[in-house]
């Protein structure tokens, strides 16, 4: 495992951006009203984040690309919601859906270009002999 700065802060990154994600849906709902069964549906977006930590071993250049890809994920979510008519529904809109959703993908992103830098340290520390730095 990876003991680089970026590396932490993108581990943290990605760790809590689906706390946040299951503790907005638990309180308000995502997408239409608390308990709609639609928000079912981001339990696939964090699946695929799992599924590709577990396929990168948590390797920072891996664990970048599973982020990009739980990111295009959750927005293929904002496809998904306005194709079904989620924005037709009293408490959401097209505005609501794009940029609560949105904000989740720039979090999956963030934590993907963090990974990303991680991975290009440990492959410079690794060319040049010298240890990750702490």
């Amino acid at each position: 495992m990876q003991s680089t700065k970026a590396y932490r802060v993108a581990a943290g990154v990605a760790l809590a951006t689906p706390l946040l994600l299951f503790w907005v849906i638990g309180a308000v709902g995502l997408i239409g009203v608390e308990g709609d069964p639609f928000d079912r549906i981001y339990a696939g977006v964090v699946g695929v984040g799992l599924v590709g930590a577990v396929i990168a071993r948590l390797r920072p250049a891996g664990m970048a690309r599973a982020m990009f890809a739980a990111g295009g994920a959750q927005a293929v979510v904002i496809v998904i919601a306005l194709i079904v008519g989620k924005q037709h529904v009293a408490v959401s809109s097209v505005p609501e859906i794009v940029l609560l959703n949105g904000f989740f993908v720039a979090l999956w992103c963030a934590a993907a270009l963090l990974f990303r830098r991680a991975a290009r340290e440990s492959g410079a520390a690794r060319e040049s002999g010298a240890p990750p730095s702490r």
